[in-house]
């Protein structure tokens, strides 16, 4: 989907929907319990897990709410989202979905993220340049206000998908695909890595149930083997707590990463006179580790540089902005690999442009 150039049309101030529908605003999105493999036994549906951000949307009459995991609103970092979902369709419903931002055919986190900004006049502007969508897989109270939470998954999808038709694409809703065919499935867990983040599993004849991990996940895991160019100390200890990764990038220089945890105290003890022998600045000669943020103190901020003389290999899930977005895993020392060959094309990603996503979008 590419940019548009149209603002968006002028979006009152939604307040938390939910009065008159069958459900309150509070209620938490139905969870995922993360496994090693999909299930090969038969009542399976698999969607894919999109690269977003989970919310609920609520209808009810003119107002609209989008409401992250957290129970907090979304609705005025997307302006637009909300314009639509009001403009079109039934009066009333919730669906469950992610917040998406297409960007030249491909979902971007990076434009996603964004969004969070205090400034209303920034955020209308990026609404404008880039609108978000969000993508349904599941329906709370489906069109008219009716309350299928406890349907099974067969009805629930019957109703989103006429929810959908009801609204069309300009209410800037899409419609997520699913199959109930496993091959199916692992070949969108073996393409995940771009706008797919895995797939998720649901039980055919399963009811929604907030806020209860009843459904599957499953994660395409890599590795990449990444220079040790610094390491943090744990909190009110002197044994290092995390390893600092880099990888090299176009121009030679060591960028920063990510980080995997270390574990095991006696490991650490000994860890750490090793990585004290090796400190000397300015362990990343490309991007660096940055200062205290609002999630971090001024300790947990401060890092020890290291000489870039060891290789771990590390697994992760997935990359943003050339950076592994959760912690990685640690695997193993490898001793056998040189620095300089930890570099950013193991990582590299190709644009997402499956015709999973092109479906959808």
């Amino acid at each position: 989907m590419p940019r548009t150039a149209h603002a968006p049309s002028p979006v009152k101030k939604t307040r938390s929907a939910g009065n008159g529908l069958a459900i309150p605003a509070t209620i938490r999105p139905m969870e995922a319990r993360l496994v090693d493999a999909l299930p090969r036994d038969q009542g399976w549906q698999f969607e894919p897990k999109w690269d977003g951000f989970r919310c609920l949307a609520f209808r009810d009459g003119p107002d609209v709410d989008l409401r992250a995991k957290s129970g907090k609103s979304l609705a005025r970092y997307f302006p637009e989202v909300t314009h639509a979902l009001a403009q079109s369709g039934p009066r009333q419903f919730v669906v469950d979905g992610e917040l998406a931002v297409p960007v030249d055919g491909a979902l971007s986190f990076d434009a996603l993220q964004m969004r969070l900004h205090p400034a209303e006049s920034r955020v209308l502007r990026l609404a404008s340049e880039t609108p978000a969508i969000l993508i349904a897989f599941d329906v709370l109270v489906a069109g008219g206000g009716k309350n299928v939470i406890d349907r099974p998954l067969t009805e629930r999808r019957s109703h989103l998908e006429e929810l959908h038709e009801a609204i069309g694409r300009k209410g800037g809703l899409r419609l997520s695909p699913f199959t109930r065919n496993l091959a199916t499935a692992e070949k969108w867990l073996a393409d995940s890595g771009g706008a797919v983040d895995g797939v998720i599993a649901k039980r055919l004849d399963g009811a929604y149930v907030p806020g209860e991990r009843a459904m599957l996940k499953v994660k395409r895991l890599r590795t990449a083997d990444c220079v040790v160019g610094g390491f943090r100390y744990g909190r009110d200890s002197r044994d290092v707590a995390s390893l600092l990764l880099g990888l090299y990038n176009a121009k030679g220089r060591l960028d920063h990463v990510g980080f995997t945890v270390v574990s095991g105290r006696r490991d650490r003890r000994a860890l750490t006179r090793r990585l004290e022998a090796l400190m000397e600045p300015p362990g990343f000669t490309g991007d660096a580790p940055g200062g205290p943020s609002r999630w971090s103190t001024e300790r947990s901020a401060e890092w020890q540089p290291l000489r870039p003389e060891l290789v771990v290999e590390v697994r992760y899930d997935h990359v943003t902005g050339a950076r592994f977005r959760h912690g990685t895993t640690f695997v193993r020392w490898r001793p056998d690999k040189a620095p300089e060959q930890c570099t950013f094309e193991q990582i590299a990603q190709v644009p997402d442009r499956s015709r999973l996503l092109r479906r959808t979008l």
